[in-house]
């Protein structure tokens, strides 16, 4: 598997690929849940205590199948706490906090476009840490094309004063999801990286949890379609932050932070086919045709090494 990840590119990708597809699940997922446990618009202690559930089971499956695979109970090692801990503060609850808190005081397109952000701060960002990643003219037509995608995916956003809050938040929230990448790839050398992804997400769901509880969030646990729904995506997190962890560890995260940008492609299609929203349009098209070649020309730019 190491091998793989490392040497063959086409697996790389495909693997990637299938991260943003399992991402794009959590779209419809998260709405789904929001209606079974009656969530209102406007609940921030509510979605960050289902956030932090979320986490915390994903965290808590990887450890298990970590344990299991390893036939102990896994602990991180001494050399893994700090990476753990900084991961959990940046990667899921300074990330999550900050997109929660600010899902609320803006628009869903600005919060896509937004985000979509954070692939190229990565982009941009990894050549002053890694010497593997360069920054080249074709990652920066990549970069700017993928973005096109994005607006054309949201009609092109709008920002007024009064979501400036929340854009504020969302803004934050990038820079998290980008530092993220950037810690990933430097703490997982030399490291398990399964070990550190299911500590973080535990660690981070837990602060996620506390906060929610803090905001006065309260769910209906004894709610058994609500409760299928946060396993599905605490599976659907411990699965693609796993994979993730291993590929950003193996290559250059400005090629597989572009991979991101497909995350509200699938999220709105998979919106459509489960909760009957509109979707069947070209826009939606024409945006998977501009991120996948954002996509392609970042990864065919010459200059990076996988590691």
């Amino acid at each position: 598997m190491k091998t793989s990840l490392k040497d063959n590119k086409i697996t790389a990708c495909a693997l990637a690929v299938f991260c943003a597809l399992l991402w794009g699940t959590a779209f419809p997922f998260i709405k789904l849940g929001y209606r079974v446990f009656s969530v209102e618009n406007g609940d921030i202690g509510s979605m960050l205590l289902f956030a932090g559930l979320r986490f915390s089971l994903a965290g808590i499956l990887v450890i298990c199948f970590l344990s299991a695979k390893t036939r102990r109970l896994s602990f991180p090692r001494k050399t893994e706490l700090l990476p753990v801990l900084l991961l959990a503060a940046v990667q899921t609850a300074g990330q999550y906090l900050c997109s929660y808190c600010g899902i609320g005081y803006t628009t869903g397109a600005n919060t896509s476009i937004i985000t979509a952000c954070s692939s190229f701060i990565t982009v941009l960002a990894a050549p002053l840490f890694f010497k593997s990643d360069k920054l080249t003219p074709l990652k920066l037509l990549g970069c700017a094309v993928g973005f096109g995608g994005v607006l054309v995916i949201n009609g092109g956003g709008g920002f007024a004063l009064a979501t400036l809050f929340g854009d504020i938040l969302i803004f934050c929230s990038t820079l998290f999801a980008a530092g993220g990448n950037l810690i990933t790839k430097g703490v997982t050398k030399g490291r398990n990286p399964v070990s550190i992804t299911g500590y973080q997400l535990l660690l981070g769901g837990l602060v996620l949890t506390a906060a929610g509880l803090v905001f006065g969030g309260r769910l209906d646990l004894l709610n058994g379609c609500g409760v299928l729904i946060l396993l599905w995506l605490a599976v659907v997190s411990a699965t693609a932050f796993s994979v993730w962890t291993a590929l950003l560890k193996h290559h250059p995260a400005g090629k597989m932070a572009m991979f991101n940008l497909l995350v509200p492609v699938f999220g709105t299609v998979l919106s459509g086919l489960m909760l009957g929203e509109s979707v069947w349009r070209t826009e939606t098209l024409l945006s998977l045709i501009l991120i996948s070649a954002g996509i392609i020309l970042v990864n065919i730019s010459r200059g990076d090494k996988s590691d």
